[in-house]
């Protein structure tokens, strides 16, 4: 027996000399009877500079009095703390953490004479843990920011669309207008590159412009602000649809082809003259317009020839945009949309495309632009894969109302 107690010494002996965890021993009133050799280099102090002290006397109250009280709970129940995580307030002000495990100490009789614990260092984890954590917090901060500013900007982008229309003759109630207006606008995120406008350019005439900046977000959505003020302008010095879009085209060239930038948008705009019926549009590598004929039934293509299209705008200087002309008869519409429209795809990633368009066109050319939109939309969503449109949609259209 004596042999054990002395090899059971031996072993206790090695482990408080050589374990690079701090262990420690105290009694019931918290004083230290014993530590390792790494827990007086944990705390700079020799030895006996720590047997009979307290957590009092080495670090500061708050963390002293939060290790007395579990320590007393330990004390009372029997109930050991297993890997805690401790915050150690030294008295010269400076903070350490580690995990700490605390276990009743009982002598041989079984009586818990007081409380034994190992603690591990874990300060430089800890310090990494809180700083990941901060981090963490300032990018959620950064990114509800940045949403709330998207949210804005989508709230300001909606304003740039038409809020209302305009009737011909002025002055008359929007049912007695001898045209009928309509648009559609759905973002495929919070913001888009898709815009349009509708406005009075006279007493009898209407400019209507629709476009599709290339990409999506925050950056495309930046050049439809710009165009916006571009078209306000424009609109007002140019009524020639394929000279309008030459103006537009010379004026966002040297804004978005710059070194580190390369954007360009479609689009295609049209003035239609109320009184006599006439049509004339251009177009700026965009896609072809629906043209609803009523006595026909039927839809077509309002340009028969693709080739006519100019190029997108901010592609190329000096490009020429060819004016075409269309007479508009009663009851016939006339719908522009952007890509979005029909390049969803279905099964085996065949695109819904503009034949399929085309035919479902048709197959609505007699409703009115309130059921005619959404129509066409759920055609091209029922084709979808998974009934959802991956880029932004935008529509614009006029019918010209039957003469009583």
């Amino acid at each position: 027996m004596s042999h054990n107690l002395q090899d059971t010494g031996f072993l206790l002996q090695n482990l408080m000399e050589h374990m690079t965890d701090n262990i420690y021993f105290k009694d019931r009133e918290s004083r230290f009877l014993m530590v390792n050799r790494a827990f007086c280099e944990w705390t700079g102090l020799r030895n006996e500079e720590v047997i009979g002290k307290t957590d009092f006397d080495l670090f500061a109250s708050s963390h002293a009095q939060q290790a007395y009280d579990d320590e007393r709970r330990i004390l009372a129940t029997g109930v050991p703390l297993i890997g805690i995580e401790e915050k150690e307030t030294w008295a010269d002000g400076h903070i350490t953490w580690v995990s700490t495990t605390k276990m009743p100490l009982k002598n041989a009789k079984g009586e818990v004479i007081g409380t034994f614990g190992v603690s591990r260092d874990i300060t430089a984890h800890k310090e990494a843990e809180l700083k990941a954590a901060y981090y963490a917090e300032q990018i959620r901060r950064i990114k509800e920011g940045m949403e709330e500013d998207v949210r804005m900007a989508a709230e300001l982008q909606k304003s740039f669309f038409p809020r209302f229309y305009p009737v011909f003759p002025k002055g008359v109630a929007p049912e007695k207008s001898v045209v009928e207006f309509l648009h559609h606008y759905h973002a495929s995120g919070m913001v888009s590159g898709d815009f349009c406008t509708i406005r009075a350019l006279s007493s009898t005439e209407v400019g209507i412009f629709l476009c599709d900046v290339m990409g999506h977000g925050v950056r495309a959505a930046l050049v439809t602000a710009l165009i916006c003020a571009l078209v306000e302008e424009t609109t007002t010095l140019e009524k020639d649809p394929g000279r309008f879009l030459g103006r537009m085209n010379d004026l966002l060239l040297p804004i978005l082809r710059q070194e580190d930038i390369f954007l360009y948008a479609t689009a295609c705009y049209m003035v239609f003259d109320t009184e006599s019926g006439s049509l004339r549009y251009a177009n700026a590598g965009h896609p072809i317009p629906l043209h609803f004929q009523a006595l026909e039934k039927r839809a077509r293509w309002l340009m028969p020839d693709p080739e006519v299209r100019g190029p997108a705008l901010a592609i190329t200087e000096d490009a020429a945009f060819q004016t075409l002309e269309q007479q508009i008869e009663p009851g016939d519409a006339v719908v522009m949309y952007t890509d979005g429209l029909y390049e969803v795809l279905g099964k085996d990633d065949q695109e819904f495309g503009e034949m399929r368009l085309l035919e479902a066109a048709s197959k609505h050319a007699q409703e009115d632009l309130s059921e005619l939109f959404p129509n066409l939309i759920n055609e091209a969503r029922r084709f979808a894969l998974e009934g959802q449109f991956d880029d932004d949609i935008c529509m614009v259209g006029f019918r010209r109302r039957s003469e009583a």
